[in-house]
């Protein structure tokens, strides 16, 4: 990683209404993200964990564009983000985000038109637009079902259908929120096996998650949100040994290991995230 690819400075970022409802109830939030200062290098793995509600989907909306902050700056590729249409096109065709519901990102008749429709929204050509759409079906193992409809897939497959979508674009980081929510384990083995691939070829990945053992396995660092603020940030080993911090913050760690466990991440990563990071 040698170069600093989106950076937050004293981000902030309040839902309409919030000051004022939280100014009512106290015991409401007036800001979603409040104060986040954190930045992705290239060739990223980041994990962000945090509670329910604790601000995680709002900060991947911030990281490409959907939302604009209250206050602070929001940095892509060491310059500041351009707000204006084409400035946010520009980024939005660069910084790639799958929701965690895949029916808000499948609208086309068949999947091929479905995973073609970024590519042609950029300009590309025929030929450039079809050799993308190729190329992401084969990533997400989806190339026999191109002239399907995407509603008569099942949820794992639909998800990796979004994320096909996404990959057409070529995107430089991906932001995945929730994406092994819902999945049973053969479909999170395939998704993991996906984005191990994508970080080894130099795309930055930054993914929301409630599974400890996504973060301590896969990802080299983890953020961790509490209530909107940066409780944490740095290597992931680091955040999940510390007790103490993931009680204040609502994790908790599992004795038992999540849906992956062990063996499944290590068949998925390649011996997991030690494989990348030059440990036996």
């Amino acid at each position: 990683m040698d170069s600093e690819l989106l950076s937050f400075r004293d981000v902030s970022y309040a839902y309409p209404g919030g000051a004022r409802l939280s100014a009512r109830f106290p015991a409401l939030r007036g800001h979603a993200i409040d104060s986040v200062t954190f930045s992705v290098a290239t060739g990223s793995a980041v994990a962000i964990l945090g509670a329910n509600g604790s601000g995680k989907s709002t900060l991947l909306q911030l990281c490409n564009g959907l939302l604009d902050p209250d206050s602070g700056a929001i940095s892509w590729q060491g310059s500041p983000m351009d707000r204006s249409r084409s400035g946010l096109t520009r980024v939005r065709s660069q910084v790639g985000l799958l929701f965690q519901d895949p029916d808000d990102q499948l609208f086309a008749g068949t999947l091929f038109q479905d995973v073609a429709l970024g590519p042609l929204n950029q300009g590309l050509s025929r030929s450039e637009v079809r050799e993308r759409v190729q190329d992401a079906l084969e990533k997400t193992g989806l190339s026999e079902y191109a002239d399907l409809p995407p509603h008569v897939f099942s949820h794992g497959m639909r998800k990796r259908a979004a994320l096909a979508g996404v990959l057409a674009m070529r995107p430089k980081l991906l932001l995945l929120d929730e994406p092994t929510a819902g999945l049973d384990p053969e479909s999170e083995e395939r998704l993991l096996e996906i984005m191990t691939d994508l970080v080894d070829r130099g795309v930055s990945i930054l993914v929301s998650t409630h599974d400890l053992d996504l973060a301590r396995m896969w990802a080299r660092d983890t953020v961790i949100l509490d209530r909107g603020r940066l409780a944490a940030f740095g290597p992931s080993e680091q955040m999940m040994s510390n007790a103490e911090l993931l009680e204040a913050t609502g994790l908790r760690r599992r004795a038992c290991r999540s849906s992956f466990g062990e063996d499944r991440m290590a068949a998925a990563t390649g011996f997991g995230r030690v494989s990348r990071m030059g440990k036996p």
